[in-house]
């Protein structure tokens, strides 16, 4: 938790809160970045959200409730996409996919793979492969409408509530732009999510028999904007323009929503720009240091762990991250170097914004056992070790 002293006089607060911002940076080694003022956008909701941190960047009425159009499918293509059998093919229900709107251009009796419905719904927009996707996983559109309904829940998107899976216009059908970003945030963390939204053209096979043909993704910033990695457009005459974005540079997400603009694309590229020149790209690896795990039945007591990998995120200047690391309590050997045992665990302002696994620097061999001696004997040397292990405490910092 930040701290700040009481201080007397506006300038003495405002020199007070510089300074520690200057000390925190530079004890951090973050740059010193000026806050400038977002850009003025033309929308009735928006808003620019650093996805690690979940940090509202920008934004305007980022909470009022507004048709979202086919923005609407982020939802209804990451719960196809997270059912088992992603590639195997089934007829479409032929009811399903009789739907006004942009379509993919299924047909009665098409066979087609989920993943495959996914593609049409986040590159075409299809309104038809929507309908079939949730016929296929909730059994009936109503039931379907009622996992995405719960799964909003879930994700703790308070002003969102979905009626339709392709997102035309209906009574009681309305997110937020601050949702639709969460709910964009959270469906990148998908694999299979993020390698579709991300594609200008995809090739997929579908039909009776299927048979290879390419879809098109109408999101425009993937070719216009350096590191675009999708999400979703969306129109009615009801909604309005509507675009979730996303993109990606020195590790850093930026997710950006505008509902009801009058120059979306524009809009994004801006809103985006002005995010990545705000923040400074961090790995948090950087806040977690090497910890030692008591060892049973080794050479050693204990043996020496750490992170392994990266976790990027775009802090602000000033931005103080803690690091909480949780081992198993006792590591039995023998062990190989670059076995996980633990998990650390990056925390800003008490949001758990990162996780990297916590494994082994080296190889941990059995300690031998001397000849004559019984299993009683090697039980009672067992446990006193583990005694003594107990009594010296938990994983400490190594130094």
């Amino acid at each position: 938790m930040k701290r700040t002293l009481p201080v007397k006089g506006r300038f003495l607060r405002r020199a007070a809160g510089m300074l520690l911002v200057l000390a925190l940076s530079w004890a951090l080694g973050l740059p010193v970045r000026a806050q400038e003022a977002p850009p003025l956008v033309d929308a009735k909701g928006y808003v620019l959200m650093e996805a690690a941190t979940g940090r509202v960047l920008a934004g305007e009425n980022i909470h009022g409730r507004l048709p979202m159009a086919s923005t609407t499918k982020i939802m209804t293509a990451l719960l196809a996409l997270e059912q088992p059998d992603l590639d195997r093919y089934f007829p479409v229900d032929g009811r399903a996919i009789l739907v006004e709107g942009s379509s993919m251009g299924l047909l009665p009796g098409d066979q087609v793979t989920l993943r495959v419905l996914a593609a049409g719904m986040l590159l075409h927009s299809g309104n038809d492969s929507a309908g079939a996707a949730a016929v296929r996983v909730g059994k009936t559109v109503e039931g379907f409408v009622e996992m995405m309904n719960a799964r909003a829940a879930g994700m703790g998107l308070a002003d969102t509530h979905f009626v339709t899976p392709s997102g035309l216009d209906a009574d009681g059908h309305y997110s937020s732009a601050y949702d639709m970003a969460v709910l964009a945030a959270q469906a990148l963390q998908n694999p299979d999510f993020a390698a579709i939204c991300s594609q200008s053209k995809m090739k997929v096979a579908f039909g009776n028999p299927p048979y290879d043909r390419w879809l098109t993704n109408h999101n425009r910033l993937l070719e216009q904007y350096e590191g675009a990695v999708g999400v979703k457009t969306g129109f009615t005459k009801k909604a309005g323009r509507c675009l979730v974005s996303a993109a990606v540079r020195d590790g850093v997400t930026l997710v950006c929503v505008t509902l009801s603009a009058s120059d979306d694309w524009n809009a994004h590229r801006t809103l985006l720009d002005f995010g990545f020149s705000q923040v400074v790209p961090t790995d948090l690896r950087r806040f977690a240091g090497e910890v030692l795990i008591p060892v049973a039945g080794g050479e050693t007591l204990t043996a020496a762990a750490g992170p392994e990998g990266s976790r990027w995120a775009g802090l602000l200047s000033g931005d103080r991250v803690e690091a909480e690391t949780v081992l198993r309590p006792l590591l039995f050997a023998p062990a190989g170097k670059g076995q996980v045992v633990g998990e650390v665990r990056f925390f800003l302002e008490e949001r758990c914004i990162g996780t990297l696994p916590v494994c082994l620097r080296e190889d941990i061999s059995p300690r031998p056992v001397p000849e004559g001696k019984n299993w009683a004997e090697k039980l009672r040397e067992f446990w006193n070790l583990f005694w003594k292990k107990k009594e010296a405490g938990r994983a400490t910092p190594a130094e």
